[in-house]
């Protein structure tokens, strides 16, 4: 177990919770830029149905049949410029015992000092790509979100494992937040920079650090770039688009009647990209 300074925690789970992988993009960035150590994981054997989950086989450098199971990890790094040090948590959101995974996170992160952690995650909305990415904050005690200036949460309806542990947090006493980030829900793709950036930016405040984006700007201006080569490409995803900058730009709601169906407008980038490449 690490000694750590007031340290502020991050957390972030890939499946529902993280559209486009915007959410455990910025974890790991944190991990990269800081230079984070791993000190534990859990077991993947009682969270994950593994034919839900399935692990993969690779073959590693000596040539060996190699086994990657679903892992959640944790994370420690110094902050010599800042008042807190970091821990990161980042993994997959468990298809099993979520309440005896809330449990041993909380009771790690208690035994480790952390007088804050902070919850990353993504989701798709009906927001344009051209605009600048919308990240919501909240938390559940109203004195926390006044001091940081977030919102009180007043979501009603299903959750995933973030409101689990939010909730599992909120009892212990440990103070959580949640920080969201919207993405297109038109563009499916791998990864969506912007939004990662947005998270990280939203995060800097709360962690004391300032990060160097060099490397993630310029994936964001190829997505982008990309993103609108394929909206140009497609008159009927170009109309809802142009709809949707107008709705964000005046401050309303884009009108049922103009929305699409599920599925109905579905950008994927990566199959554009590919029969680009073949024609």
């Amino acid at each position: 177990m690490p000694a750590l300074h007031d340290p502020v925690a991050v957390i972030a789970l890939a499946g529902w919770n993280d559209a486009a992988t915007a959410a455990t993009s910025a974890a790991r960035f944190v991990v990269r830029r800081l230079g984070a150590r791993r000190f534990a994981s859990l077991d993947p054997e009682p969270f994950f149905d593994f034919r839900e989950a399935r692990p993969s086989v690779r073959i590693d450098a000596a040539g060996e049949r190699a086994i990657t199971w679903p892992a959640n990890e944790f994370f420690y790094a110094r902050n010599p410029v800042g008042p807190h040090d970091i821990v990161v948590a980042a993994g997959v959101e468990p298809n099993l015992h979520w309440r005896t995974f809330a449990d041993t996170c909380c009771a790690l992160f208690q035994d480790l000092g952390i007088g804050l952690t902070v919850s990353l995650g993504a989701l798709m909305a009906d927001v344009p790509h051209t605009r600048d990415v919308r990240v919501t904050g909240t938390a559940a005690d109203a004195g926390l979100a006044a001091r940081l200036d977030l919102a009180v949460s007043r979501y009603q309806g299903p959750t995933g494992l973030p409101g689990v542990l939010g909730d599992v947090f909120r009892r212990a006493g440990h103070p959580w937040v949640s920080l969201w980030a919207n993405v297109p829900h038109y563009v499916t793709t791998s990864q969506n920079p912007p939004a990662t950036i947005a998270l990280l930016r939203r995060l800097e405040s709360l962690l004391g650090l300032d990060f160097d984006y060099a490397e993630l700007n310029a994936a964001a201006g190829r997505f982008m770039a990309e993103v609108d080569t394929a909206v140009m490409a497609n008159p009927e995803i170009a109309a809802y688009v142009r709809r949707l900058e107008e709705s964000h730009d005046s401050g309303a709601t884009l009108g049922t009647d103009a929305e699409p169906r599920p599925g109905e407008l579905l950008l994927d980038i990566e199959e554009f990209l590919r029969g680009q490449r073949e024609e």
